[in-house]
């Protein structure tokens, strides 16, 4: 097993070439792959429940196996178990999934009950940043999640390290914010499968400041998967509820005015914008990111 450790990022229609041209970037020449997988659970949704994902990713001629375990963080930073090796396909390895510690603790029956659930197909361009023992995986991924019938777009960009230390995340994104309209989110593509699939969302309670930037960021992302009002509203009052908190996580001025103009831009149609981008990650690098993550 290896720790997941990433910064988790979604993108604005025009991000995507504007990241590609970020001098960041110049001299670099990505690696571009397109990556088919298809998501496993059983038909009443068992790993969904217990935050864990599976699926079968077809990388050029190979077929990986990965299971992910319920992540931890908030304001886009996670960190989570997984497990990913090469199998013989064309189904699920089994035997290898019965070994694992996640599902050891599980009735073994419900390896017999896993049913392909839905799919994940995109282009993934991928960088890689490397300095002083530090190692950063920039992975563009453009493509969609089909489920039920339905079909919502990926645009994002994670940011995955490989050595080195987490701050590292935090400020290669500041950098990129500078000019890229980005934010940053909560919801992996295989929770956001279990959404469509499942027909609806459901947001997390709010009940400090690390949780109700997670509900801020969650309801962004409902909002980009179903396009509906009633998300932003939610991101909004998230906010402005986060502005108001007394807690001591928020004694800097700055952090209250940036919660306080993240809902005041929400009443905007354009409201993704670099400058947005920009106070989320103040306030998601600042904030405890102890929250627990689909």
């Amino acid at each position: 097993m290896a720790d997941e450790i990433e910064l988790k990022l979604a993108l604005g229609a025009e991000a995507p070439e504007a990241l590609r041209r970020h001098p960041r970037l110049a001299g670099l020449t990505p690696a571009v792959m397109r990556l088919g997988n298809t998501y496993y659970d059983t038909p009443e949704g068992d790993l969904e429940q217990a935050r864990m994902a599976l699926r079968l990713r077809r990388a050029d001629d190979r077929l990986l196996q990965t299971l992910k375990t319920r992540g931890q963080g908030g304001g886009g930073f996670s960190t989570r178990g997984e497990w990913e090796w090469e199998v013989a396909g064309p189904g699920l390895d089994l035997a290898g999934l019965a070994t694992l510690p996640p599902m050891t603790e599980r009735d073994p029956a419900l390896l017999e009950r896993l049913v392909p659930r839905f799919a994940t197909d995109f282009v993934r361009e991928t960088w890689w940043l490397e300095a002083e023992g530090v190692t950063v995986e920039l992975a563009l991924d453009l493509g969609e999640i089909r489920a039920g019938g339905q079909v919502v777009a990926i645009r994002e960009l994670e940011l995955e390290l490989k050595t080195g230390e987490p701050a590292t995340l935090w400020s290669l994104a500041d950098e990129l914010a500078d000019s890229i309209p980005l934010r940053p989110s909560d919801t992996s593509k295989a929770a956001r499968g279990g959404a469509l699939l499942g027909g609806g969302w459901t947001l997390p309670e709010g009940n400090g400041p690390g949780a109700w930037l997670h509900r801020a960021t969650v309801a962004l992302d409902a909002l980009a998967d179903t396009g509906q009002d009633a998300w932003r509203n939610e991101a909004r009052r998230a906010f402005q509820r986060l502005a108001e908190t007394g807690d001591d996580a928020l004694d800097d001025e700055t952090l209250r005015d940036d919660a306080r103009a993240l809902a005041e831009a929400l009443n905007e149609s354009a409201w993704l914008t670099p400058a947005f981008g920009r106070r989320m990650l103040r306030l998601a690098r600042r904030l405890p990111g102890d929250v627990d993550l689909a």
